[in-house]
C-alpha cells in the first residue's frame, strides 16, 4: 500500500518513527509500490514541516478533516520565532516591517488568501476566515489587517529581537539577492488527504527576507503557491515565488496529474518548464514543487539539491525526505 511510486528511490534524511522502527521502511514501501494508498497522508515543505505535520497528523489520525489539519499544521511554524521565513520571527522587509502572506484551499474549491498582512500571528487563520466569511478570495494590506482585527485576531508585534538584528546588519550593505535556497527559503506549504479521501492545502510565509515593501510572492496566490482539485490532487511550491507565478506552477502540476502524470513527473515537468523559459536564472535560484494525488501517491522535484519535505502517514509516520532535483551542482544553494 505505497504512498508513492518513488518511495524506494527517495532518501529519508531523518526519521520520526514511533512504535519501533525496523530500519526497513523505504524497502517495505518500495515492495508495495503500485497498490492502493494508505489514508490519511500529510506532506509539507522543509524541515519545519516535521513539527507542522505532527499537529496536522493529530487531527487526521482521529478522522478529522484535511482542512482543519492543514490549518493547525502550518500554525506551528507561524508561531515559532525560530522559523525565520514564516510568521512570528520572520525576517522583515527592507523597511523593517514583517509582512505576511497566506492562502488556504478546501475540498470544495473554496479558497481564501491574505497578502502583505502585518501584526497578525496566524495569517493562515485569517485566510480561512476570508474563505468562509466573505464573498472574496483575497484581502491585502490595511484591508486584510482591519478584517483580521474585526474578526477578533489580536494585534501583535511580530518583529523579534533576532530578526531586527539581522535586518540592521543587512542595512549595512542593503544587498538583496533572493535565491530561495535552504538558507533563504520562504514558505511552508502543506497538502493533505483525510480518511474520507478529501484534499486540502495551506501555504504561509513572511516572504523573502529584506524584500521591497509590498512585494508579494507566490504563496498567497491560488494556482501559484497552492492548488487543490479534489477530483485530482493538490500541489504546493517553495522557493523564488516570482518564477512560480510566471507558470502558475501549482495549478500546472495538478493539471498535469489530471492528464495522467504521476505527482513526481508533474512536478518535474513544471521545473523543466521554468528551466526552459529562463535557463540562466534557473541555475541561480531554488524552486520546488510538492504534490499529492487523490489516491495518496506523492512526489516532489526541485531545481537544485537541498529541498526537503516531510511526510506523515500511518505507514511512514513523520519522515523528512530529500527531493530529486534538476541540477546536481557539487555546491548547491
Amino acid at each position: 500500500m505505497a504512498l508513492s511510486a518513488l518511495a524506494g528511490a527517495l532518501l529519508p534524511v531523518r526519521g520520526f518513527r514511533p512504535g519501533g522502527a525496523d530500519g526497513q521502511g523505504c524497502a517495505r514501501r518500495s515492495m508495495l509500490a503500485g497498490a492502493a494508498a494508505i489514508r490519511p497522508v500529510v506532506l509539507s515543505t522543509w524541515s519545519h514541516g516535521v513539527p507542522a505535520n505532527d499537529a496536522a497528523w493529530t487531527i487526521l489520525a482521529s478522522g478529522g478533516r484535511a482542512l482543519d489539519a492543514v490549518e493547525a499544521g502550518v500554525r506551528v511554524p507561524e508561531g515559532d520565532p525560530n522559523v525565520t521565513s514564516v510568521g512570528y520571527g520572520g525576517r522583515p522587509d527592507r523597511d523593517g516591517r514583517v509582512t505576511l502572506d497566506a492562502c488556504i484551499m478546501d475540498e470544495h474549491g473554496g479558497c481564501g488568501s491574505v497578502a502583505s498582512l502585518e501584526h497578525i500571528m496566524h495569517p493562515i487563520s485569517v485566510a480561512r476566515c476570508v474563505m468562509e466569511k466573505t464573498p472574496h478570495v483575497m484581502l491585502v494590506g490595511d484591508g486584510a489587517l482591519q478584517f483580521a482585527l474585526d474578526s477578533g485576531f489580536p494585534k501583535e508585534n511580530l518583529l523579534t529581537a533576532d530578526s531586527e538584528a539581522a535586518w540592521r546588519e543587512w542595512l549595512k550593505t542593503s544587498h538583496y539577492e533572493p535565491t530561495g535556497s535552504v538558507r533563504d527559503h520562504d514558505t511552508i506549504g502543506m497538502i493533505a488527504i483525510d480518511a474520507a479521501g478529501n484534499l486540502s492545502g495551506a501555504c504561509t510565509t513572511s516572504g523573502m527576507a529584506f524584500k521591497m515593501h509590498g512585494r508579494v510572492g507566490d504563496s498567497p496566490i491560488i494556482g501559484a503557491g497552492l492548488y487543490v482539485d479534489n477530483d485530482v490532487g493538490a500541489a504546493t511550491s517553495t522557493g523564488v515565488g516570482e518564477e512560480t507565478i510566471r507558470i502558475v506552477g501549482s495549478h500546472l502540476v495538478v493539471e498535469l496529474m489530471r492528464q495522467g502524470r504521476s505527482p513526481r513527473d508533474a512536478c518535474r515537468e513544471a521545473i523543466d518548464r521554468i528551466a526552459r523559459k529562463r535557463p540562466e536564472k534557473a541555475k541561480t535560484i531554488q524552486l520546488a514543487f510538492l504534490a499529492l494525488s487523490k489516491s495518496g501517491e506523492h512526489g516532489a522535484f526541485a531545481l537544485q539539491r537541498g529541498f526537503q519535505y516531510a511526510l506523515a502517514s500511518r505507514d511512514a509516520h513523520n519522515e523528512l525526505f530529500a527531493s530529486e532535483s534538476l541540477y546536481e551542482a557539487p555546491n548547491p544553494l
